[in-house]
């Protein structure tokens, strides 16, 4: 099995469904898993650490465990049938470990709130996880080759000049400034 954290809960701007992604822990490889609107809150919710009034569920589940004195081992997630995930929460109570079935979204948020190890069978990373590609048009430059080139000088020009047209903050231009040739009437102030 490998490791994995939360990563970040994301919502689907296509259709509004929330997503909850882990990556693996000393690795890139990411394993995003569809989740229902309220998980993915309290998840949020857990991660960013929100004191909220009375207990949400999960805080609940985690309340109850806390009284029986039960230790949460591990979260698993161990099977992706027809695109349904299946997991566990392992539990250690009385000297006995005890797995209890569990959709993985209840299973993460409990653990964003424990702190729980979670663990993903490896043949649901291989089916699901994603490991990203690294994108040709984002590699960086060696620090000596920038702006070496007069393309790239060009380049930075046309945007320093679309730059020194805006009006940022109302605040008037100093004299070093260069000139804006642009008619006041076309650039109306608020």
């Amino acid at each position: 099995m490998f490791e994995v954290i939360i990563d970040s809960v994301r919502v689907s701007l296509t259709n509004q469904q929330r997503i909850v992604v882990l990556r693996e822990v000393n690795a890139e490889r990411y394993l995003p898993i569809w989740i229902g609107p309220y998980e993915a809150e309290s998840i949020t919710i857990a991660l960013q650490e929100i004191e909220v009034s009375r207990p949400q569920t999960h805080d609940l589940i985690k309340n109850i465990l806390n009284q029986l004195n039960a230790q949460i081992l591990r979260i698993e997630i161990l099977a992706l049938k027809d695109d349904v995930f299946y997991g566990n929460i392992v539990i250690e109570i009385n000297d006995q470990v005890i797995e209890i079935d569990s959709r993985p979204s209840d299973a993460l948020a409990i653990a964003a709130r424990t702190h729980s190890k979670i663990l993903v069978a490896e043949e649901v990373m291989v089916t699901a996880g994603i490991i990203p590609e690294e994108d040709i048009h984002e590699k960086e430059q060696p620090s000596d080759e920038i702006g070496d080139d007069e393309d790239s000088e060009e380049r930075l020009s046309v945007f320093e000049d679309f730059l020194g047209s805006l009006d940022i903050g109302g605040s008037e231009k100093d004299e070093d400034e260069s000139e804006d040739d642009t008619p006041e009437d076309e650039n109306p102030q608020p």
